[in-house]
């Protein structure tokens, strides 16, 4: 019985080793050919799809961008740094480009003729701790093209609105950003959902829309060069979204712990070369940072489409990826400020959505409960206490187990030794999954920020 166990969970980790994407390695990165510099606290930098649509504007031959023109007082202009004469608001388009190797970022030489419009739109609520930084990071973007800024605040407590204000003229560059303030949540939305929609709202009515919408979160600061990087890979493309998982912070023992667990379990899920595989069905993002076609946005129904979702980033790469080709990767461009000094911090994060991916089915709880435990608890239970082949077994699965987590500890510039402790760390997240059903059970599922909005399917 113990020699099965083992073998079971040997075939599972050489399945996962051999045939799942090789997630575990971790290079499908934006950033891969360099080792770009780590971010500073200061928030900057130092020293072939057959359904694909059409490209903005439809013009095949060169790239023209247009941006909105905002000229009453609580609307801020686009900020330009070409001259008027290389960017035109006749269209926009591009060439398109046949697809570089994924894992490497786009070169120089692939720079498009002219920089198409860009508006970022920023949902926050009760984010003063961090808005300000991140969003100077993005008043700092070196982007050639049109860009403005967009911060929808969702009626938040603790003056974040004012915190961003203050941040755009400690910039002198009050006049770049626009606060929309957020209304009330209405039934059937979730809240990041219902504010990120009213920002677009506000975009669409601009008299000249831009090619591309930025979604970002406040917590989320960025390299200078990010916009430029992400806006080239997307024309030279022909990506519908483009989204980069922002490196989390990973500085007390807690985060050191779980957070580059969270990422390996993460890819494990959603390998990011099926993601970035046209004729793969699978499909996600990272909310953090989402540069999304627009027109690609409206032709599936726009942001609506996904109101109910708690895990919204990858409910929107699923929906994109039906209409386009799209890509993800890990970067060190961008970074979270947001800290989980705390274990318990982890665990909300978590216990926010987990059952939520699950569907809300017991059924399923119980399968990955079952699942989880047979991949990452019986192996070392088998090391450590069976005998013969089960304790050879178990004790060559760690050992696998351990050096698959190795290119992600060392993306997160941690101990190698974290490696033997992803046992452990899989209970602690199985445990964080369990909470989820149970705060679910209690009425509380997909608590966040003072709101409780689970299970929502029945209001569509």
């Amino acid at each position: 019985m113990t020699a099965a166990l083992a073998s079971a969970s040997l075939a599972i980790w050489i399945y996962l080793i051999a045939a799942r994407g090789a997630f575990w390695r971790a290079a499908e990165r934006d950033d891969a050919a360099a080792d770009t510099p780590r971010l500073r606290r200061a928030g900057f930098w130092p020293g072939a799809s057959g359904n694909r649509l059409p490209l903005p504007g439809g013009e095949r031959d060169g790239v023209r961008g247009s941006g909105p023109s905002l000229d009453t007082p609580d609307r801020a202009p686009l900020t330009r740094r070409p001259s008027a004469a290389d960017l035109s608001p006749k269209g926009r388009g591009e060439e398109e480009v046949a697809a570089r190797p994924e894992s490497t970022d786009s070169r120089p030489d692939d720079t498009p003729a002219a920089w198409p419009a860009v508006v970022a739109v920023i949902p926050a609520r009760d984010e003063a701790d961090v808005v300000g930084e991140g969003l100077a990071s993005l008043l700092h973007q070196d982007y050639a093209g049109l860009f403005a800024i967009i911060l929808v605040d969702d009626q938040s407590r603790d003056g974040t609105a004012e915190a961003a204000r203050a941040s755009a003229s400690r910039e002198s560059a009050a006049g770049r950003l626009t606060v929309v303030p957020g209304t009330p949540l209405p039934p059937g939305w979730t809240g990041k959902l219902w504010a990120m929609k009213q920002g677009i709202d506000h975009v669409e009515s601009l008299p000249d829309a831009p090619a591309y919408l930025l979604l970002t979160d406040a917590d989320i600061a960025y390299a200078p060069d990010t916009l430029t990087s992400l806006v080239r890979r997307a024309q030279n493309r022909g990506l519908v979204l483009t989204s980069l998982m922002a490196k989390l912070r990973c500085e007390t023992f807690a985060e050191r712990a779980l957070i580059p667990a969270f990422v390996f379990f993460f890819q494990m899920l959603y390998p990011f070369a099926w993601v970035n595989r046209p004729d793969a069905a699978t499909a996600a993002a990272a909310g953090g940072c989402m540069l999304v076609r627009r027109d690609a946005l409206a032709t599936i129904g726009g942001i609506e489409e996904i109101r109910t979702a708690l895990i919204d980033d990858c409910a929107l790469g699923r929906e994109l990826k039906r209409v386009g080709p799209i890509w993800l990767g890990l970067t060190r461009r961008a970074q979270s400020l947001r800290a989980y000094p705390r274990v318990a911090d982890v665990r909300r994060m978590v216990a926010r959505s987990a059952y939520h991916q699950l569907g809300y089915s017991p059924l399923l709880l119980g399968a990955t409960a079952a699942g989880l435990a047979l991949t990452f608890l019986a192996p070392p239970f088998l090391a450590l206490f069976a005998s013969g082949l089960a304790r050879a077994l178990g004790l060559a699965v760690c050992a696998l187990m351990a050096l698959a987590f190795q290119p992600m500890l060392r993306f997160y510039r941690v101990s190698p030794l974290w490696g033997l402790a992803l046992p452990a760390i899989a209970a602690l997240y199985l445990a964080f999954t369990l909470d989820s059903a149970y705060q679910h059970w209690r009425g509380r599922g997909g608590l966040w920020k003072g709101r409780v909005q689970a299970d929502l399917s029945e209001t569509r």
